[in-house]
C-alpha cells in the first residue's frame, strides 16, 4: 500500500508486506584471473626480532620464484613483520603453488575483498557517569587504553574526538599519525586521535576498472562514515547537543569516553561495494600490533565458505588476529555478520575472536497519525522530514510516502532514510477500514519523536548472523549480544546520510564496538588479564533477560525466545563483569589443543604457534577446549567434557554447581563443589552428559552454574542428540 500526492494534497497507499533490514551486509568476491594477482604467504612465528632481517628473509624467497632479485622486490606489496612473519605479493598461480609446497610456509591465500558489516546503548546497559561509582569510574573511562580501529579512516573535525580533559598519550604508544589528502596529523590528531595510517595495496594495479570513489581520500581521512560510526560508538569523548533531526537528542559519548583512539584505514569507497582486501587487512594488524595498541575493534568480515575444509588454516583474518590475541595479549571483538535470521551464517568463528550479535534496545521512533476522524494512532519511522497536514489517503496508489504495514515479528525493523510509517497489522486493517468507509479519508502525520524505556522489548535483531558455527561446531558463537539497531553515532560531515556530522545505523557492525569500548573499560581495571578471561568474564556474566528482567526474542517468522545460538551467552552486562568470579582463561597450550582437537597437522600447528607440536594419539576432544560454553553437536552416548576454572575474585571462596539441564538431558558435575584458597587458584571439573530422547532431536538448551552466593558464572549448555542405530 502508499502514497500519492496531487497538486496540493497527498494520498496514501497502505500495503501488507514484510521487510527484513539487513544493515551493512557482508560479502566477499575473489579478484579476477590475471597473469599475476595479489596472494598472501603466511610463514608463522617470526624467527627473528628485527624486522628487517625478517623482510630480507621474505626477498630471499621470492627470489626463489622469480627470474631477478629485482623481479622479486618489486612483486613485494607488503612485509608482515611486527606479529608475525609473512608477505603479500603478486604472483603467478605456478609461483604461488611453488611457494605453498615449501615446508617453512604456513599457508597461501589468494588476496580478497572483505566488506563492512554502526545514545542510549551506555545507560540501557548501566554504564552511565551520572552514577557515584561503578565500571566507568574505577576505569578512568579507559584514559590509558589505546584502541584500534581496522575501517573505513576517520572524519578528524568530529566532535567524538575532541581531546578535551584528556591527560598526556599513554607512555606505551608508538604509533604515530600520517599524512595525506586533506589530513595534517599537526591539525588532526591530538590527545584522542593519537594514530591514523591508511593501506591501499596498490589499488590501481591490482585492480584494474575497479577506481577508488571520486569522494574518496588518500590518507586516514575517510569519506565513509562506517570508521568514524564505530570508533564513536566505542570510544567518542562527551559531545552535548546532539540528535539525528530531532531524533535520539542528548549526550553522545562512547562505552570508554577517555580512551585514545588509532585508525587504520583498510576499507575504500569504490564500485560497486566500499571494501578493502585481505592484503590491507593483513597490514593493518601487523602495524598495530607494532604499534602498541590494546584493543582492537574489526567490523569486517567474509561470508561463510561452505566448502572450507574444516581443518583448514588460514581463512581470511584469523592467522593475523590469532597472533594479535595470543602471541599478543591483544583482544579482538568482532561482529557476526549481518546475513541472519538463518542458521550457521554466523562469520568470525575462531575461538580467539569475541564475536558479536546484535540487539534492539529500549529506544523507538514514532510518528503520530491523526486521521479525518479525529482518532490518532502511532507508527514507527526514522524519516526526520514529515510535513504533512491533512493528506488525502488512499488504498490504491502513491508517491509522496508509504505507511506499511507488517507482522509484529519485526517491530524493530524500521530502519529507513525513506517517508515510510511501520505499523503491525492490526493497525493496518483499522487505516484500511478508516479508507474505504470514509468519502474523503485524510491523515497528519507528526514530526518524529523517541521513546525511550521499558514497554519496548528487546530483540536479537532479524540480520544478525546465527549459529551453530559452521566450521567447528562444538564452539559457541557468537559469543555475546549487545545493541546494534538504530544507534545514534558520528559520521564524515560530507556522508549522504549524516545529519549534520551524525546518523543513525544498524548493524553488528554497530554492536562491535559497543563490547569493544567495554573490553577497554575492563582492561584497564584488568590489566592483567588475557583476552579469553575478559571474553570469559563478559559471557559468565551476562544477561539472559533485558536489562528490565523481560525476556528477549529472536526476531524472525516466528519469533521465538533467543537462545544460544542468536545472542550467544546472552546480552552483554557491563557492571557485572568487571567481577565475574571465576574465569575460563585459555593460552596457547589451549589454543594448540584446539586445533590438535580440529585436525591440522604438526607442521602447520609449529609453524602458526612457533612451538614445536606433535598431537597425540588419540587426538584429544574438541569438547575439552576451555571454552565459557558446552556445546555438544553429536550426542550419541554419554559424553564426559572437561572445564578448567580459575578464582579471579575473592582469595578464600566456595562455589557449588547449579545445573539446568536441557530437556531429556541428564548432567552430572563432579565436584559438585570447588574451594579456593590462597594455594588453590585453578581447579578442574568434569561434566557427564547424556540423553534420554529415543529419537534424534535439534539443539536443546540449557545452563551450568558455579555460584558462591554472590556470583554468578554461568555458561550455555547447548546439545544435540543423535540415536545410533541398532
Amino acid at each position: 500500500m502508499g502514497f500519492v500526492k496531487g497538486s496540493s494534497k497527498a494520498c496514501l497507499f497502505i500495503g501488507f508486506l514484510f521487510i527484513l533490514n539487513c544493515g551493512f551486509c557482508v560479502f566477499a568476491q575473489e579478484n579476477g584471473n590475471e597473469e599475476r594477482k595479489v596472494y598472501i604467504v603466511y610463514l608463522g612465528e617470526r624467527q627473528h626480532d628485527d624486522p628487517e632481517v625478517v623482510a630480507e628473509s621474505h626477498q630471499r624467497m621470492l627470489e626463489s620464484v622469480f627470474e631477478s632479485v629485482e623481479d622479486a622486490r618489486e612483486s613485494i606489496i607488503y612485509n608482515y613483520h611486527h606479529g608475525f612473519s609473512g608477505f603479500a605479493a603478486t604472483l603467478t598461480d605456478s609461483q604461488a603453488k611453488q611457494l605453498s609446497d615449501r615446508p617453512d610456509v604456513l599457508t597461501v591465500q589468494s588476496n580478497r575483498e572483505v566488506h563492512l558489516q554502526s545514545t542510549r546503548v551506555n545507560d540501557y546497559l548501566g554504564l552511565s557517569p551520572s552514577l557515584p561509582k561503578g565500571l566507568l569510574h574505577e576505569s578512568n573511562m579507559g584514559s590509558d587504553i589505546v584502541i584500534g580501529f581496522i575501517d573505513s579512516g576517520v572524519w578528524p573535525e568530529s566532535q567524538a574526538y575532541n581531546d578535551e580533559g584528556l591527560g598526556p598519550i599513554p607512555k606505551h604508544w608508538k604509533g604515530e599519525c600520517v599524512a595525506g589528502q586533506d589530513f595534517d596529523p599537526a591539525k588532526h590528531c591530538n590527545k584522542k586521535l593519537i594514530g591514523a595510517k591508511y593501506f591501499t595495496d596498490g589499488w590501481k594495479e591490482r585492480f584494474p576498472g575497479s577506481e577508488i570513489g571520486e569522494n574518496e581520500y588518500m590518507s586516514p581521512r575517510g569519506w565513509i562514515g562506517h570508521g568514524t560510526s564505530v570508533s564513536s560508538i566505542a570510544a567518542s569523548s562527551f559531545v552535548p547537543n546532539v540528535s539525528y533531526g530531532g531524533l535520539a537528542p542528548g549526550v553522545m559519548r562512547g562505552g570508554a569516553p577517555k580512551a585514545r583512539i588509532a585508525m587504520y584505514k583498510v576499507v575504500w569507497a569504490k564500485a560497486p561495494l566500499d571494501s578493502t582486501s585481505v592484503a590491507n587487512v593483513v597490514k593493518a594488524f601487523d602495524e598495530a600490533m607494532k604499534d602498541g595498541v590494546d584493543v582492537l575493534s574489526i567490523s569486517l568480515g567474509t561470508p561463510i565458505n561452505p566448502i572450507r575444509p574444516f581443518n583448514s588454516i588460514g581463512e581470511d583474518l584469523e592467522i593475523s588476529s590469532f597472533y594479535a590475541v595470543v602471541k599478543k595479549g591483544i583482544p579482538v571483538i568482532a561482529g557476526a555478520c549481518n546475513t541472519g535470521p538463518d542458521a550457521y551464517t554466523v562469520g568470525n568463528l575462531a575461538p580467539w575472536l569475541l564475536t558479536v550479535a546484535a540487539t534492539s534496545l529500549d529506544r523507538a521512533f514514532y510518528v503520530d497519525m491523526t486521521l479525518g476522524n479525529n482518532i490518532t494512532i502511532m507508527g514507527q519511522s526514522q524519516y526526520i522530514d514529515w510535513d504533512m497536514s491533512g493528506a488525502v489517503i488512499s488504498a490504491t496508489s502513491y508517491a509522496k510516502g508509504l505507511i506499511l504495514a507488517r507482522s509484529s515479528d519485526f517491530q524493530n525493523d524500521y530502519e529507513s532514510d525513506l517517508p515510510i510509517v511501520y505499523v503491525d497489522y492490526e493497525v493496518g486493517y483499522k487505516l484500511l477500514h478508516y479508507i474505504r468507509s470514509s468519502s474523503s479519508p485524510t491523515v497528519t502525520i507528526s514530526k518524529g519523536k523517541t521513546l525511550v524505556g521499558r514497554p519496548l522489548s528487546t530483540q536479537v535483531c532479524g540480520f544478525s548472523s546465527r549459529g551453530p558455527n559452521s566450521v567447528s561446531p562444538a564452539i559457541l558463537k557468537p559469543d555475546i549480544a549487545a545493541p546494534g539497531k538504530l544507534i545514534l553515532s558520528a559520521l564524515s560531515q560530507n556522508f549522504p546520510t549524516a545529519f549534520p556530522g551524525f546518523g543513525i545505523s544498524s548493524g553488528t557492525s554497530l554492536s562491535t564496538p559497543v563490547v569493544a569500548g567495554l573490553v577497554v573499560l575492563l582492561k584497564a581495571i584488568h590489566p592483567d588479564w588475557s583476552p579469553a578471561a575478559l571474553k570469559s568474564a563478559i559471557m559468565t556474566t551476562a544477561w539472559k533477560t533485558d536489562p528490565y528482567g523481560e525476556p528477549i526474542f529472536s526476531e524472525g517468522s516466528p519469533r521465538k525466545l533467543a537462545g544460544p545460538f542468536d545472542f550467544g551467552a546472552g546480552l552483554v552486562n557491563a557492571e557485572r563483569a568487571k567481577d565475574p568470579g571465576l574465569v575460563y582463561d585459555m593460552n596457547l597450550d589451549d589454543y594448540i589443543h584446539y586445533f590438535c582437537a580440529s585436525g591440522y597437522n604438526d607442521t602447520s600447528i609449529t609453524i602458526l604457534t612457533g612451538k614445536p607440536t606433535q598431537c597425540s594419539s588419540p587426538l584429544p576432544s574438541i569438547l575439552d577446549v576451555n571454552y565459557p560454553a558446552i556445546t555438544i553437536p553429536d550426542l550419541e552416548e554419554e559424553v564426559t567434557v572437561t572445564r578448567t576454572v580459575s578464582n579471579v575474585g575473592p582469595v578464600d571462596s566456595v562455589y557449588k554447581a547449579v545445573v539446568e539441564a536441557p530437556k531429556g538431558v541428564k548432567v552430572a558435575v563432579e565436584p559438585e563443589t570447588l574451594v579456593f584458597d590462597s594455594n588453590t587458584k585453578k581447579l578442574g571439573f568434569k561434566v557427564r552428559v547424556s540423553s534420554s530422547h529415543k529419537s534424534n532431536t535439534g539443539f536443546i538448551f540449557g545452563s551450568f552454574t558455579w555460584s558462591d552466593g554472590t556470583r554468578n558464572v554461568t555458561i550455555p549448555l547447548s546439545v544435540r542428540t543423535r540415536v545410533l542405530k541398532p
